[in-house]
């Protein structure tokens, strides 16, 4: 049997990208229709390129997951000659590097040891529930989604801090091999008050500050800087921090423990 010929053929499907998404009620097969489904269509071999990666399966491992979007995705194979590659083979475009541990996970239950972090990613997108629970579970996801990324959503703006660093470090990078970045961090309100002079000093000199804190979590100044560092070094830079100099800024008496500097090297 073909692959074209391996549709659900209901009406009331649309195509979508690669293949026609699955819109009605399913069809009740008959005892001979269900028998011809599971021993032809689920047996069918499939060829595919994931992002220039080639992976041979089933269509019965791909549609193993009911309701996910890797199992729309061939819930009827798409007839279009742009979902193929100049092979023949379905084409995904998603990093292939890590879609052969999405299907060992279809074809066995295997649980992927390496690129954690990047197989979630993937079974996120192609909606493999069950894997997607077994990886929060995992102490990389869990102390990442959980912990780490919880204590992150109490900080005030602190995606939009960072957007603001990473621009005020590229602004200083004409002709230079560094670029200094002031932050003043606070984590409790008496924090904030012992900052507020050298603040104002900073704003009558236009000195640029960026602010993070106060929040109401147990981490302290400390894990904010190591999570700051984290997140920039994810976006490719190459970043550091230490207590700011005295050559950068002098804070006032009892605030020197709240103010840092970002160092990012260019080359």
């Amino acid at each position: 049997m073909s692959l074209s010929a391996l549709g659900c053929g209901h009406p009331g499907r649309h195509c979508v990208g690669l293949a026609y998404i699955c819109r009605a009620q399913p069809k009740v097969l008959h005892r001979e229709e269900a028998s011809t489904y599971s021993v032809e269509q689920a047996s069918a071999v499939v060829k595919l390129n994931v992002g220039g990666e080639l992976f041979t399966t089933t269509l019965g491992t791909l549609r193993k997951i009911p309701g996910s979007k890797l199992a729309g995705m061939f819930c009827t194979l798409a007839k279009a000659s742009t979902s193929k590659d100049e092979e023949g083979r379905f084409f995904i475009d998603r990093p292939g590097t890590y879609f052969g541990a999405i299907l060992d996970y279809l074809r066995s239950g295997q649980m992927p040891k390496q690129h954690i972090p990047e197989v979630y990613r993937e079974a996120q997108f192609f909606e493999i529930t069950p894997l997607v629970k077994l990886l929060e579970d995992t102490p990389q996801i869990f102390g990442e989604q959980v912990a780490r990324k919880q204590f992150l959503l109490r900080v005030p703006s602190y995606s939009e801090n960072l957007e603001l660093m990473v621009r005020l470090a590229r602004a200083e990078a004409m002709a230079a091999r560094y670029s200094n970045v002031l932050v003043c961090v606070v984590h409790t309100e008496g924090d904030a008050a012992h900052c507020e002079e050298s603040l104002r000093v900073l704003e009558a000199t236009k000195r640029l500050v960026v602010k993070f804190g106060p929040w109401k979590a147990a981490p302290v100044i400390r894990d904010l800087l190591d999570s700051v560092q984290m997140d920039i070094e994810a976006q490719g830079y190459q970043v550091a921090y230490d207590y700011c100099s005295k050559k950068t800024f002098q804070p006032k008496a009892n605030a020197h423990e709240y103010f840092y500097t970002f160092r990012f090297t260019w080359w």
